[in-house]
């Protein structure tokens, strides 16, 4: 499938149990894009997360050693901030509103068929890493309720045939040929 993992796989140890060499050559990348001091921590998370939408473990480590910012203090920062993943995301991350209005609108029936169908809980990926699941508080688009996003892209007044209409063309492309903004 096309939503497979391209995650480097790391052949030659440099003597760390978890460091390779182009782990060590990406934490180089990265510290020097960013920065080294204490105060870039976040947008060295941020960037390591951008590269692979979540932080790999030994990248993680390979930045702090490069940074000299402790990996406590990495790891601080990132289990402080929600943004910031330990477990791969899917290329497509499905947020389901949860506000009032998509709430009383039928968000709950709308997480559970994309539960069904994807066959994963909130907070999941599905082994493919094609989708993840979560929750949100409010996406803002309360007239359209319910609502869901992929990616950048608002789904609207949600319906079961839609729903599972807008994960089948995500499935079949890497790329939805057209997004169906509002109507029924």
């Amino acid at each position: 499938m096309l939503c497979r993992s391209t995650d480097k796989q790391h052949a030659v140890s440099l003597g760390e149990p978890s460091e390779t060499i182009p782990v060590l050559i990406e934490a180089r990348e990265i510290v020097s894009l960013v920065g080294s001091a204490p105060e870039y921590a976040i947008p060295l998370l941020q960037e390591i997360q951008r590269r692979h939408r979540y932080l790999p473990q030994d990248l993680v480590e390979a930045v702090s050693r490069e940074s000299q910012i402790p990996l406590s203090t990495l790891y601080g920062v990132a289990t402080f901030y929600a943004q910031f993943r330990f477990k791969p995301q899917g290329t497509y991350l499905i947020r389901v509103c949860q506000g009032t209005a998509c709430h009383v609108g039928g968000a709950a029936l709308a997480a559970a068929v994309i539960r069904q169908e994807l066959g994963i809980q909130e907070g999941e990926t599905t082994g493919d890493r094609c989708f993840s699941l979560e929750s949100v508080a409010c996406l803002g688009c309360c007239s359209l309720a319910p609502v869901l996003m992929i990616g950048e892209t608002i789904y609207a007044k949600l319906s079961v045939a839609k729903i599972k209409a807008v994960l089948k063309e995500y499935q079949e492309s890497a790329a939805p040929k057209e997004a169906s903004h509002g109507g029924s």
